[in-house]
């Protein structure tokens, strides 16, 4: 079943990619604001997931669906799609090179605290980059296994992050990065949560933490992590969600959500 999952989400996450990167050629305009004036929304986002949308109707009729920019449908077969039509929003408005389809689906209700998910595809539109896992079967970029790096020493981790839209907490989480920033080799802020993940799966940085990010941020993302052998998890062993996501080779979250606690995360 899982494996019948991915080829879905694979195959509609390349066509959405494919349709993202022809919108962004074609030149991109703020559509909207959401929650607060920097958190924007492109009619390329609410175009790629019609599309995502229609071709996942047409797989998976029973299926329920949960995404950022449209209202969410039940499901009566007891999985639901999680989709981010672009994530990275800002970097796609921008034309940075770094913006994402995620894919997810889910065993349960559209709560990452209750969910179980079963397959995901996070596709690089720019890069060409498609990753991808199963529950169970290990996780890949294109053909290739991936594996978290090495464990190493909290002065020797790139760790990622990321900011709230909300001015106030975008404030707490950067004092927060600042204190942290001479602890670790380096901290990188690159925009596209679901891309942080599979970067940590791939061994490119050591870890990445972040809050406030919502369910299809991070739904496709913490499985290819969590299938490359990281640990993938909220404060105190709770499942991911909008209070916190570390992610890292085990011992280095071990290590960094310590001092992130001691630190007021």
């Amino acid at each position: 079943m899982s494996l019948e999952l991915l080829t879905i989400a694979r195959r509609v996450a390349v066509q959405a990619g494919e349709l993202a990167k022809q919108r962004r050629y074609e030149g991109v305009e703020v559509a909207a604001s959401k929650s607060s004036p920097v958190d924007i929304v492109t009619e390329a986002d609410r175009e790629t997931e019609r599309l995502i949308r229609s071709l996942l109707a047409d797989a998976r009729p029973d299926d329920g669906f949960f995404g950022e920019e449209s209202d969410a449908s039940s499901s009566t077969s007891g999985l639901h799609w999680i989709v981010d039509p672009i994530d990275g929003t800002v970097n796609f408005l921008y034309g940075i090179p770094h913006y994402a389809v995620s894919i997810a689906v889910v065993e349960g209700e559209p709560d990452p605290l209750t969910w179980r998910a079963l397959a995901a595809c996070v596709v690089n539109p720019a890069s060409g980059e498609v990753f991808t896992a199963t529950e169970g079967g290990g996780s890949f970029v294109g053909d290739m296994p991936l594996q978290v790096a090495e464990p190493v020493e909290l002065s020797q981790a790139l760790v990622a992050t990321g900011f709230a839209y909300d001015s106030e907490m975008r404030g707490r989480q950067g004092a927060i990065a600042a204190q942290l920033l001479p602890e670790v080799r380096d901290i990188r802020r690159l925009g596209t949560a679901s891309l942080d993940l599979c970067f940590v799966a791939s061994g490119r940085l050591n870890a990445y933490f972040e809050r406030t990010l919502s369910p299809w941020d991070h739904a496709a993302g913490a499985l290819i992590a969590r299938e490359a052998g990281a640990r993938v998890s909220g404060l105190n062993g709770e499942a991911p969600s909008k209070r916190f996501i570390i992610a890292a080779e085990p011992s280095v979250a071990d290590r960094l959500e310590a001092r992130l606690i001691e630190l007021g995360v």
